[in-house]
């Protein structure tokens, strides 16, 4: 998810993908508008043809849990596990792993608590890493209501609370980045830090894009009124090419480089596997406009602890930091070399810097008043 019209810093050379696998180069629009391409829903122990990944419903229940998540780093089982909390009236599912001071991750569309695979195993040495899946996203409950910005924040807040977390450090990215935003601005008795990933402004706080922009904002841009509509045709749509949609969308935010196919796979299977789950997974834009006019009164009060904006170069570099001035007082940007909009996947070493730096006055304030007697 994006949400502004500035025009992208050109695009880098396509790079490799952390596991070591060749992130390759995007498709173009014209694939993108021809039928799916390559092995798209995951089927009980394998892949499924272009054919049957056009068939919804074709995997197990508990696919999207640690157990089932392909290519994770070595020892990333042994320090995590998938866990179920209910919490604010809905059915949650979390990675959790580590110890130290609490630290909540909350991913984008399309994807789930994985795309922080990468800085999870170096983060949970000094914290306690928890990754959620959003209402209605991977493993958590898949409601028909409850998606606009307040209510997906009410839902963390309560999950830290069951947790036994009342203060926590948050890292969103994407419609993650405009949850934790109102999460921060909800609840701030509860969060210390704010770290906020490639989307420039929630909706709301900045300008709202123009429907009559360039071409390449349109192309990066059009899923979101795609997404909005709410309409069960949107849902047969994507449902009968999936595949192509997907991939489509991590290619034209990669600013040059996708992600690799295992994990553009593994992300459409999620998305894909039964007919709720694909409808759930608009739900964040379909109460787009009840977002908007909540963020219209959050940043009226700024956020007055620190945020850091953290920005792909060949993405929306500075300009997630610049676009949120209007609703914070203390705002440091960072922009990650060798990153589209995919910064924990494309450039994991630089993202976990920019967050440790950031999140290090966080982690010795908390660790003190966690080792001082109660």
């Amino acid at each position: 998810m994006n949400s502004s019209p500035h025009e992208p810093e050109p695009a880098g050379n396509a790079i490799a993908d952390p596991a070591g696998h060749d992130a390759g180069r995007g498709l173009s629009r014209r694939t993108f508008a021809g039928a799916g391409a390559a092995a798209g829903a995951a089927l009980v122990g394998g892949w499924a043809s272009p054919a049957e990944a056009r068939t919804l419903g074709r995997i197990s229940d508990d696919f999207g849990n640690v157990a089932t998540a392909p290519r994770l780093p070595a020892g990333f089982a042994r320090v995590f596990k998938s866990r179920f909390v209910s919490a604010n009236g809905i059915r949650q599912h979390v990675v959790i792993g580590g110890e130290g001071p609490p630290l909540l991750l909350v991913h984008g569309w399309p994807e789930n608590w994985y795309t922080w695979r990468f800085l999870m195993p170096a983060l949970a040495k000094n914290y306690t890493v928890i990754a959620v899946d959003q209402r209605g996203l991977g493993l958590s409950e898949k409601t028909r209501t409850g998606y606009d910005a307040g209510t997906l924040a009410a839902d963390l807040a309560a999950l830290m609370t069951a947790l036994g977390h009342p203060r926590f450090a948050v890292v969103g990215h994407d419609t993650g980045m405009v949850i934790s935003y109102a999460l921060a601005a909800d609840h701030r008795d509860r969060v210390e830090r704010l770290a906020v990933a490639e989307v420039p402004g929630p909706p709301g706080v900045g300008e709202a894009p123009s429907y009559f922009i360039f071409a390449g904002a349109n192309n990066k841009l059009w899923h979101i009124a795609f997404n909005r509509v709410d309409d069960e045709l949107v849902v047969d749509m994507v449902g009968s090419n999936a595949d192509a949609y997907y991939r489509y969308e991590f290619s034209i935010q990669g600013g040059g480089a996708t992600l690799p196919d295992y994990a553009i796979r593994y992300y459409v299977s999620l998305y894909t596997r039964n007919r709720d789950a694909l409808r759930a997974s608009f739900g964040h834009y379909r109460a787009w406009d009840a977002t908007v006019e909540q963020n219209a009164v959050r940043k009226d009060t700024k956020l007055t602890i620190p945020v850091l904006g953290i920005g792909g170069i060949n993405s929306w570099g500075g300009l997630v930091a610049k676009d949120m001035e209007p609703a914070v007082v203390d705002i440091t940007p960072a922009v990650i070399p060798g990153a589209g909009h995919w910064v924990a996947e494309q450039a994991p070493a630089a993202t976990l810097a920019a967050l440790t730096t950031f999140l290090a006055p966080y982690h010795a304030s908390a660790s003190r008043r966690l080792r001082s007697p109660r």
